[in-house]
């Protein structure tokens, strides 16, 4: 397998089709992780936390999200299917690892859906769900877009959905790690990492940005946070603002100011994964 899997699976998303699930799992794992990608990549991006938490015994389970089979030009018809399938995968874990704790794991888009899986889908009596675990939340973008093409956005979504969204690529500003980055590209190459996205899929996520600032407030699980001070993509002190706005205990934030957006495939990442692993062990304990 491509990421160092230990398996593949697959679950039928909302809309029928088959989605490919990559595992790392430990032998007996103690805990699970749920994790959701970011924009234009896939589930394979996970193979260094895969691994990292796989010789900690806890297993770690994402798949590749709607829109991303392989196209060079990622599309999805609303926002609302990646917490569609979120809730469908929420069921696929519990069956396959019954009992487990379970922590859901976002970066970028992935870290968007996951907050607003959060705030709307995650049911109150949902005890099995013990915490989250944010990389670079995708909540207010930092890439430069044409004012004209921002206030279009909607009609053009409607006229031509499937229209390329013209931004520059960033694979070279993700992370420092130079071998990663080669991999991205080789992604790209083979199509597996899409390069372009729809103005549909653009508005979409615009969209689901919009009355963050004001529910976030309202979280009520565990989180831990960890946001990239040098992001060229997500807006990192929106970020901080917004998640600094949750109340109680509830919060465990880090900052990494050299960072680029990549967390998770940062040069620095397996300090990361070891606060985030510390943050865990009383949770998975408990």
């Amino acid at each position: 397998m491509r990421f160092s899997e230990d398996r593949l699976a697959r679950f039928k998303g909302r809309d029928g089709a088959e989605r490919t699930i990559h595992i790392w799992e430990p032998s007996q794992p103690r805990a699970v992780i749920m994790a959701f990608h970011g924009a234009l990549a896939h589930a394979g991006d996970y193979v260094m936390a895969g691994l990292y938490f796989r010789s900690h015994d806890i297993a770690v389970v994402g798949y590749d999200q709607c829109g991303h089979d392989g196209k060079r030009r990622a599309d999805i018809p609303d926002f609302d299917i990646f917490l569609d399938d979120a809730e469908l995968f929420l069921q696929w874990v519990k069956k396959n690892y019954p009992g487990l704790p379970i922590f859901i794991m976002g970066h970028s888009m992935g870290g968007l859906i996951a907050t607003k899986f959060g705030l709307e889908r995650l049911k109150r009596s949902e005890d099995d769900v013990k915490g989250f675990i944010l990389s670079s939340p995708y909540y207010v973008n930092a890439v430069k877009i044409s004012p004209i093409l921002q206030k279009m956005s909607g009609v053009l979504a409607k006229l031509f959905p499937k229209m390329k969204v013209p931004v520059e690529s960033f694979t070279d500003v993700l992370t420092h790690d130079a071998a990663i980055t080669a991999r991205h590209h080789v992604d790209e190459q083979d199509a597996i990492r899409a390069s372009e996205l729809t103005v549909r899929f653009g508005h979409a996520l615009s969209e689901a940005q919009k009355g963050l600032a004001s529910a976030i407030p309202t979280w009520r699980m565990p989180l831990y946070a960890v946001v990239a001070g040098d992001d060229k993509l997500a807006d990192s002190a929106a970020a901080e603002t917004m998640l600094k706005t949750i109340g109680g205990d509830l919060l465990r934030y880090r900052y990494e100011p050299q960072n680029y957006h990549e967390n998770f495939n940062e040069t620095n990442r397996t300090d990361i994964f070891a606060d985030i692993l510390g943050w865990m062990q009383p949770r998975i304990a408990a």
